[in-house]
This record gives structure tokens, sequence and C-alpha cells, in this order.
């Protein structure tokens, strides 16, 4: 989450910008209603990592964790982009679908409510 001061005088480097991370970039990605993890991830990325890539290689490292997650129903995930509804390509590049340096991904599993139903 970008976050900027209020205070004139505030002088610091701006060290999490997208030129320091050699061609990658830093992606947020929530669950929502899945408690078990408290907040998004941050993973670093490539912009011409596929959609697909991102689910199945990146995302599944972290969230595999969870015991609902082989179970998740992909056809029915609600996707959010920076707060906007969002529909994923597969196959397209995270760069082609507006993906960039920061952006939060937020996905909704609406079949499933947490462990044991309880938002965990």
């Amino acid at each position: 989450m970008t976050v900027k001061t209020t205070a004139a005088e505030y002088i610091g480097e701006v060290r999490d910008r997208v030129e320091n991370f050699h061609g990658n970039q830093l992606v947020y990605v929530g669950w929502d209603r899945h408690l078990m993890f408290c907040s998004a991830f941050t993973f670093l990325v490539a912009p011409a990592a596929s959609f697909r890539s991102l689910r199945d290689d990146v995302m599944a490292g972290v969230f595999g964790e969870h015991p609902e997650w082989p179970t998740i129903n992909w056809d029915s995930v609600r996707w959010l982009l920076d707060g906007q509804p969002f529909t994923p390509e597969l196959d397209k590049t995270l760069a082609d679908q507006g993906i960039g340096h920061k952006s939060l991904l937020r996905f909704d599993t609406p079949e499933l409510h947490g462990f044991m139903n309880a938002g965990v």
C-alpha cells in the first residue's frame, strides 16, 4: 500500500519503486473471508508472467497451506483488482491485464467460508 506523508518537511528516499526490483514488481494478493491469512501477501513477480502462473504457482505456494485451497471452484471466484471487479485471463500477462507494481488483487470464494465455516 502506498503511503504519503502530510508533513511538508518530510524527506526520504522511496525504496520500493519498481525500478529497484530488477524487472519485477510487487503484487499484493488477499483471500477474502479466510483469516488464516490475516492480510494480503506480497509477491515479487515479473510483469510478463501469466495470470495462470501467478495463481497456480506463486499463490499456491502460500495459500496452498489452507485446507480449502484444493477445493476452490475457480469458475465461481470473484476477483477485485485495485478495488474494481476484475475477470482475469489466465494466459495473458499480468501487465496486459493492468496488474502493475503494488496492485492489490483480492479473491472471494463464494462456496467456501474458511476452515469449519469460521472465516479462518
